[in-house]
């Protein structure tokens, strides 16, 4: 299977690649980014793009599964806006030309309460790039919603007071559907999500990643 694969960078999606690459089911891995990774790999083909211009090189999107890992934090886009640009419109524009180009499978990494109905913004813009991409009716369709993801070497102090907050909670047995779980560990389940999981639409909340190829 070809992989590709937006979001190369961040905790979750250098976890993925790293694995896809040496994994024996994925015989290239192309990976869409704005510098350089500076990675070496017989498997790899880096795309160094302006996620601005999709349209512009999306005769580069062809692949057999195509995993999204993009997000931001809004500490860091600055503003929603700027937030809703990276985690809504990029995505968005990557699913539409895939499914162009006839991609089978989808596989998106979002949000724990994930809705286009909900109040909260982060929610409610996660939620909406669920529908949009379900809307473009790939042929595998693969949400996971994970809770609080423990990243190594995180600089983010809100991040690490919340996972080890909900350390301590799910260890009394409260909120066990927010028990955090590390990036490697998300990653070897989107890895082998599509060959496991039927055709169709599935939603993968918090107990059924845990429990992925059990």
């Amino acid at each position: 299977m070809k992989a590709l694969v937006i979001g190369a960078t961040g905790a979750t999606g250098k976890e993925l690649v790293e694995q896809l690459l040496d994994n024996n089911d994925y015989t290239s891995v192309s990976i869409f980014v704005r510098r350089s990774i500076g990675k070496p790999h017989s498997k790899l083909t880096e795309h160094v793009v302006n996620f601005s211009e999709v349209n512009q090189f999306e005769d580069l999107i062809k692949g057999d599964v195509f995993f999204s890992c993009l997000g931001t934090t809004l500490k860091v886009a600055g503003s929603k806006e700027n937030q809703w640009k990276i985690d809504f419109d990029i995505p968005a524009a990557f699913a539409t030309a895939a499914r162009k180009n006839d991609v089978k499978s989808f596989v998106l990494v979002s949000s724990y309460g994930a809705s286009a109905k909900s109040n909260v913004f982060y929610s409610k813009m996660k939620g909406k790039l669920e529908d949009f991409i379900a809307d473009l009716n790939f042929e595998q369709y693969l949400v996971f919603r994970p809770g609080p993801l423990i990243r190594q070497n995180t600089d983010r102090w809100g991040e690490k007071i919340s996972v080890k907050l909900f350390k301590v909670l799910n260890a009394i047995g409260l909120f066990k559907n927010l028990k955090p779980i590390s990036t490697p560990f998300l990653a070897e389940k989107l890895l082998i999500a599509p060959k496991k999981l039927p055709i169709g639409t599935t939603i993968l909340e918090l107990n059924a990643i845990l429990n992925l190829d059990k």
